[in-house]
C-alpha cells in the first residue's frame, strides 16, 4: 500500500513538472500573431553603379582635353573607370535619414582608383511627414538641375561646363533647408524610379549655407556661401514640366595658383551666380535647358592675373525615349557654350567652350546601359603656363554602366 502511494506521488510530481515546463515554454515563445519590432539596421539599403569608358575612337586632336569633365579625354587617356559608387542609405527612424556615398574611382595626381567620400549627410525631419527637413553634411548644393541629377541617370557623359563650373563634384559641406509637400516628394521620387531622368528630391524650396570651397576642401575664409532655389514639377495631362530658378553668393579662395600669377589679397574673389532651368521630362520627347550668368575669378592673359570677371553660358538637350521588348533606347543631342573661369582649376583657368554632342543611350536591362556619343568641340582654356591655348576636335566616346 505504501509502495503504491509512493509510485502515485512520483507520477503526479512528474506530470506536474512536465505541465509546468510546457507552460513555461509556451510563455517564452512569441505569439504567431505578434509583430516583431524592426531595428534601425533593418532599414539600411545598399545600391551602386560603375562606369567604364573609352574616348579615343576617331579622335582628331589629342590635345583637346577637359579636366573637369573626364580626365581620360585626349593624350594619355585610354580605358578608364569613371565612377565606382557604393551607396549606403536608409530612413532609420521616423525623422532621421542618412546617405553615405564613397567613390572608388577618384584620382590624386597620376594615381587612379582612390576611395573618396562624395556624399555623407543626414536628413532631419522637422514634421511628421518630413515635408520640412534639414540636410547636414556633405551633399550636392541645390544649384542647377543637371548638377543635382545623378550621373547614373544622366544621358550626356559629362555635365555641362556652364553650370558645373560653379561646383567641383557638385558638392560641398553645409546645412540646407528643404521643403516640399508630400505629394510632390513622391513625384520627385517617381521621376527617377520611372526612368524619366529626374534630379531627385531637393525640395520645392531650398535655402542653405555651405563652405563654398567645393567638395572635400576645408573652409579657408570663414565666410560661407549662401544658396537658394525654387522649383516645381507641374503635371499637365501626361506631361511633366519643371521650371526652376536658383542663385548663390559668397567669397572663394583659390585652390591652386602659379608662382608668377598676380593675385588679389588673400587670393579671395567674389563668387556669385543666378541660373534658370526648364525641364520637359521625356514622355517620349524631352527637353533640358539651363543658363546662368554671374561673376567669379578668372585668369586674364592680358595682365597675367586672376580677376573677378563676368561669366555666362548654358546648354540645351533634346531627347526621345522609346521602349521595345522591355528595352529602352534614348537618342539625344546637346549643344552647350560657356565663357568664364573655372575657380577650382589652376589659376582659375579661363574658358571659352562651344560643343555639340550627338548620342544614344541603350538599356537592354535595368542593370546595364551603353552610351555612344560623338562630340564636336572647340575649347580655349588658358592659365599662366598655357596661354593662347585653343583646341578643336572630334571624338567618339563610349561608356558601359552596370547598376546594382
Amino acid at each position: 500500500m505504501k509502495l503504491s502511494i509512493l509510485i502515485s506521488t512520483i507520477a503526479l510530481g512528474a506530470f506536474g513538472n512536465s505541465l509546468f515546463a510546457q507552460s513555461d515554454t509556451l510563455k517564452l515563445q512569441p505569439s504567431p500573431t505578434q509583430k516583431a519590432k524592426s531595428k534601425w539596421f533593418d532599414n539600411i539599403s545598399i545600391r551602386g553603379y560603375a562606369q567604364a569608358r573609352y574616348n579615343r575612337l576617331f579622335e582628331t586632336n589629342s590635345k583637346l582635353k577637359c579636366e573637369q569633365c573626364d580626365k581620360s579625354i585626349g593624350e594619355g587617356g585610354g580605358f578608364f573607370l569613371r565612377r565606382i559608387r557604393i551607396i549606403f542609405y536608409g530612413q532609420i527612424s521616423e525623422r532621421v535619414y542618412f546617405y553615405i556615398q564613397p567613390d572608388f574611382a577618384s584620382s590624386a595626381g597620376t594615381t587612379n582608383h582612390i576611395a573618396q567620400i562624395r556624399d555623407a549627410y543626414m536628413d532631419i525631419g522637422l514634421d511628421s511627414k518630413n515635408e520640412f527637413r534639414l540636410r547636414i553634411g556633405q551633399s550636392k548644393v541645390p544649384f542647377g538641375f543637371e548638377n543635382m541629377q545623378s550621373s547614373q541617370n544622366r544621358m550626356a557623359l559629362d555635365r555641362n561646363d556652364a553650370l558645373n563650373s560653379a561646383l567641383s563634384n557638385e558638392r560641398d559641406l553645409g546645412v540646407f533647408f528643404y521643403w516640399a509637400p508630400e505629394k510632390i516628394r513622391k513625384r520627385f521620387s517617381a521621376l527617377v524610379k520611372d526612368g524619366l531622368k529626374g534630379s531627385g528630391d531637393y525640395g520645392v524650396f531650398a535655402f542653405g549655407a555651405y563652405n563654398g570651397q567645393t567638395a572635400n576642401q576645408p573652409e579657408k575664409n570663414n565666410k560661407p556661401h549662401i544658396v537658394t532655389r525654387i522649383t516645381y514639377p507641374f503635371q499637365i495631362k501626361n506631361q511633366i514640366i519643371e521650371p526652376a530658378i536658383q542663385a548663390y553668393t559668397g567669397k572663394f579662395v583659390l585652390l591652386s595658383t602659379s608662382a608668377k600669377t598676380k593675385l588679389a589679397p588673400n587670393t579671395e574673389y567674389l563668387d556669385q551666380r543666378v541660373a534658370g532651368s526648364f525641364i520637359l521630362y521625356p514622355q517620349p520627347f524631352g527637353i533640358m535647358a539651363e543658363y546662368n550668368v554671374g561673376k567669379g575669378p578668372e585668369f586674364n592673359t592680358a595682365t597675367d592675373s586672376v580677376e573677378t570677371r563676368k561669366l555666362k553660358g548654358g546648354y540645351i538637350t533634346l531627347s526621345y525615349l522609346t521602349k521595345f521588348n522591355k528595352q529602352i533606347l534614348i537618342p539625344f543631342v546637346r549643344a552647350q557654350q560657356y565663357e568664364g573661369g573655372k575657380k577650382h582649376e589652376l589659376d582659375a583657368r579661363s574658358y571659352q567652350v562651344k560643343e555639340l554632342e550627338i548620342g544614344v543611350e541603350w538599356q537592354p536591362s535595368a542593370n546595364f546601359e551603353l552610351v555612344a556619343m560623338y562630340t564636336f568641340s572647340e575649347r580655349r582654356f588658358e592659365d599662366y603656363a598655357n596661354q593662347n591655348n585653343f583646341q578643336k576636335g572630334r571624338l567618339l566616346r563610349l561608356q558601359a554602366q552596370v547598376n546594382f
